[in-house]
């Protein structure tokens, strides 16, 4: 086993765990790269290994999902959801369940990254006009979009890439996240209502937030090619990837928006850090160290296979090196029935 390809790996996790690596300007994505970068440069990895090693369809998958997400950002639709929750007359608790209720439904079909990003500046402007706290509910989007995503295999990336691994059933998995979402969304708001104890007003400036006009046609337009795919996600056989990435081209194919704007809302950076993550991982494994550390965690009564110790270890990961790099680590132990569930779940 090679000592350089441990190093390297710890030394990726290490900056997985920190957001950097100190003293270098480096996030988790230059992290992951420069890893990879330096196996094939010391001949650990050779090009063909590297290339072998990236998971293309699950890439694909997620570049096709996130431009479908772009659709909705650039028609405007996340800002007029936005907007209408800001200006609906009910109490605050009332506003804070809607907003968690359609932030968790938008993320269960949208990448969540783009509708916290899409929303925030909406959000803030609309709860300074009326005079309501921003906290809670800013609070409120990132936890429901971070719930809501648990419950489609097309929220959030980590689950694209354990349902590309494990390829569980759209729809069987939907059945069994759906109930764990909605207790969690029931949780949230009482965590928040409880702590905000009653204290929902106050004065905050309004920010200059620029608020793109929403085009009824374009959002039309993203709300059909979205329901396409997951009609054919749920009762076809076609190929995930092919399908997120045809929905892509349909929608790049316009007259209005300029293919460099859709594009651009692509989380080129996301892939990045997958690339680079695939690779470092390959070699890990190759080198027979991923053996020998599963080997001595059971050896530990710690056997990642078991659903209790998977779930466990992939909650405490999410929260140590962030979701992605820790599903992508965790999955060659995820050899157990539910373990597809389990991870996208507790991750």
């Amino acid at each position: 086993m090679d000592v350089l390809v441990l190093a390297v790996f710890v030394a990726v996790y290490v900056g997985m765990f920190l957001g950097e690596l100190p003293g270098l300007a480096l996030d988790r994505t230059g992290v992951a790269v420069l890893g990879a970068i330096a196996l094939v440069a010391t001949g650990r990895v050779f090009p063909e290994m590297a290339w072998q090693a990236v998971d293309v369809p699950t890439l694909t998958l997620l570049a096709g999902l996130m431009v479908v997400s772009a659709q909705f950002r650039l028609a405007g639709f996340y800002a007029w959801i936005a907007r209408r929750l800001a200006a609906a007359s009910v109490s605050p608790p009332v506003l804070l369940a809607w907003l968690l209720l359609v932030v968790a439904v938008l993320s269960a079909f949208l990448v969540n990254d783009i509708v916290c990003l899409a929303m925030s500046p909406i959000l803030v402007a609309g709860c300074a006009r009326f005079g309501l706290e921003p906290v809670p509910f800013l609070l409120g989007l990132a936890c429901a979009a971070n719930i809501g995503s648990a419950a489609t295999l097309m929220g959030n990336p980590q689950n694209m890439l354990m349902a590309q691994k494990l390829q569980p059933g759209f729809l069987s998995y939907l059945g069994l996240a759906l109930p764990v979402v909605l207790l969690s969304l029931v949780v949230c708001w009482m965590v928040l209502v409880l702590q905000q104890k009653g204290q929902w007003l106050t004065h905050t400036p309004i920010p200059a937030v620029e608020i793109p006009a929403f085009s009824r046609y374009q959002g039309t337009k993203g709300v059909v090619v979205l329901w396409a795919v997951v009609l054919a996600f749920c009762f076809t056989s076609w190929p995930r990837e092919v399908v997120a990435v045809t929905a892509a081209g349909l929608l790049l194919t316009s007259r209005r928006m300029a293919s460099r704007h859709m594009l651009g809302q692509v989380d080129w950076q996301l892939l990045a850090l997958f690339i680079g993550l695939f690779v470092v991982i390959r070699a890990f494994a190759v080198e027979g160290w991923m053996s020998a550390v599963l080997t001595w965690l059971a050896g530990q009564g710690l056997d990642l296979t078991q659903p209790v110790v998977l779930f466990v270890a992939a909650a405490g990961l999410s929260n140590l090196v962030s979701n992605v790099p820790a599903v992508m680590l965790l999955l060659p132990s995820a050899t157990h029935p539910a373990a597809g569930p389990i991870l996208a779940l507790a991750s």
